[in-house]
């Protein structure tokens, strides 16, 4: 038996192993090689969070050189991944050293966002946007079932609730579009102002990356949740101008697989077209728009996937499906994944943190592929490997686009330079190390 990276959590989501023998040396090797090189630049090893730029000496706060709140849990994802792979070829030192590390960082972000006060709305290293906890609720999760940390499974549980439900000291309505309040389903993407919210209202936006993350939120968190968990009989419960709110601290198992087929249900319909797989960015009232991103992409085949495992539903397979098919062959021009930066102003903020877009894609073609045996995306996702080896620059360091050179000179975000190494710890090529 042996188990793949992601697999091992998706095994554990849903009692099944995936069968094979160990990747070879030099696969392995190459990718821990690729995953140290981006710690090195890119890691500040004094708060164990990580860098925005190789222009930056440390990660201060989100104003001077930390990297977005909402990517940091995806540069977690890595180590543990890490430690996954290192584990899958028993190398136990690279096991501990990663596991080590999957822990630093995870305590390291606890610390300098607030401890994970997920009520505080302060805008430097607080939170401010549904989707940039949900984010969070999701590597927790993760981080509960990999590491076996209990406080994540806490934390994740804590942050799910605060997003659907809302806050009492924020004051905001919540994430959820209760269409038993007319507010026409689904999960809206942010509260204004951030200070001083508005109730939400039906027409507000309601963005693919907070629905489609709240699924595969929903889905580990219904794993991690036990059989015969009762209801939460002691809930938060507040008043203000809108109304009377009610919080959880949890739900029951039954109840997050119900939440997450609602948001699926709803965002398959209202933010996707499931004959070609495309996903669009966002839904004001009934119109949608924004051009697809592969960032949605990856979370709705991830949401699919898992909701075909836990159900057997071939409908939820098929969707995956498709939605690899449109990341494949209609996004990525020339037959590598597209890094959705403005090329007219590739170091604005904005620009540079799409780069994370291919690491959360790979995340979720891990399930498609390594545990719903879909292998046919396998050569696309060597043959960015290959190209992205063979382009990295004198740091071991590929920036988002895998297959153009990356000058030493050139400015690089640790989130673009996140996507090699993160389709080698969960994709090890052939390649020997360059």
């Amino acid at each position: 038996m042996k188990l793949i990276p992601f697999s091992i959590i998706a095994a554990s989501l849903m009692g099944m192993a995936a069968c094979g023998s160990p990747k070879s040396a030099d696969k392995i090797n190459t990718a821990f090689e690729a995953y140290d090189a981006f710690n090195t630049v890119f890691l500040d090893s004094t708060k164990y969070i990580y860098k925005n730029t190789t222009a930056d000496s440390a990660a201060v706060d989100r104003w001077g050189g930390a990297a977005a709140i909402w990517c940091q849990p995806m540069y977690a994802d890595m180590a543990m991944n890490a430690m996954l792979l290192a584990r899958e070829n028993g190398d136990k030192e690279r096991e501990t050293q990663y596991r080590d590390l999957a822990n630093k960082i995870l305590d390291g972000n606890v610390a300098h966002y607030l401890n994970f006060d997920f009520d505080n709305n302060d805008t430097n290293k607080g939170w401010f946007i549904y989707d940039d906890i949900q984010w969070w609720t999701i590597t927790m999760a993760r981080a509960a079932k990999i590491l076996g940390r209990d406080d994540c499974r806490e934390l994740a549980e804590k942050s799910f609730a605060r997003v659907w439900y809302g806050s009492p000291r924020v004051g905001d309505t919540g994430s959820y579009a209760d269409p038993a309040k007319d507010l026409g389903g689904g999960m809206f993407w942010q509260w204004q102002p951030i200070e001083n919210p508005n109730a939400n209202a039906a027409g507000d936006g309601k963005m693919s990356c907070i629905n489609f993350p709240t699924v595969v939120a929903a889905m580990l968190l219904y794993d991690l949740a036990p059989a015969d968990r009762k209801g939460d009989d002691n809930p938060e419960t507040w008043t203000n101008t809108y109304g009377s709110f009610t919080r959880p601290h949890y739900e029951t198992k039954d109840r997050y697989l119900e939440m997450a087929k609602e948001i699926y249900g709803w965002s398959a319909e209202k933010l996707g077209d499931m004959q070609t797989g495309m996903i669009v960015d966002n839904r004001h009232g009934d119109s949608r728009g924004g051009h697809p991103l592969l960032y949605n992409q990856g979370t709705f085949i991830g949401a699919a996937s898992l909701l075909y495992k836990a159900t057997g539903d071939s409908v939820y397979l098929d969707n995956a499906k498709a939605g690899a098919d449109y990341s494949i062959n209609e996004l990525s021009k020339g037959g590598y994944l597209p890094w959705a930066h403005n090329p007219n102003n590739p170091y604005d903020q904005g620009s540079l943190e799409q780069g994370v877009y291919p690491a959360i894609w790979a995340q979720y073609m891990d399930i498609l592929i390594n545990e719903c045996g879909q292998e046919q995306y396998r050569d696309f996702i060597k043959k960015n490997i290959t190209a992205g080896l063979g382009n990295r620059n004198a740091s071991g360091i590929c920036d988002g686009e895998l297959g153009v050179a990356t000058p030493d000179s050139v400015m690089i975000g640790s989130y673009a330079a996140s996507s090699l190494p993160a389709l080698m710890l969960l994709f090890p090529t052939e390649e020997s190390s360059k």
